[in-house]
């Protein structure tokens, strides 16, 4: 897969110093993905079984133990996955992962 932006991982790792715990498990995603060949929302669900799967491509991926989510937007047919989001979970619960 094609990841897009590796930017906007490292932008919130960098962004407070008590993100910095966030750094591996982001970078560890960010490998998978680029070696991963998802053509469906079945193919990352059997990949990675904690992933959440949600409507229009999007998907939400729990790290560094379910302490931070990443929301990614997925266009299978070009194999391109668009990080949208990085945050912890109570950040998370002030967007629409819908829409961001």
């Amino acid at each position: 897969m094609r990841v897009i932006a590796l930017s906007t991982l490292k932008r919130f790792i960098e962004s407070k110093s008590g993100y910095r715990d966030a750094r591996d498990p982001a970078l560890a995603w960010y490998q998978q993905a680029l070696k991963a060949n998802w053509a469906s929302p079945a193919e990352v669900k059997r990949e990675i079984g904690t992933a959440g799967i949600l409507k229009d491509g999007r998907a939400v991926f729990n790290i560094a133990g379910n302490k931070y989510r990443i929301v990614v937007w997925i266009n299978y047919p070009y194999r391109v996955v668009y990080v949208r989001f990085i945050g912890t979970h109570k950040q998370y619960d002030l967007i629409d992962a819908q829409i961001i």
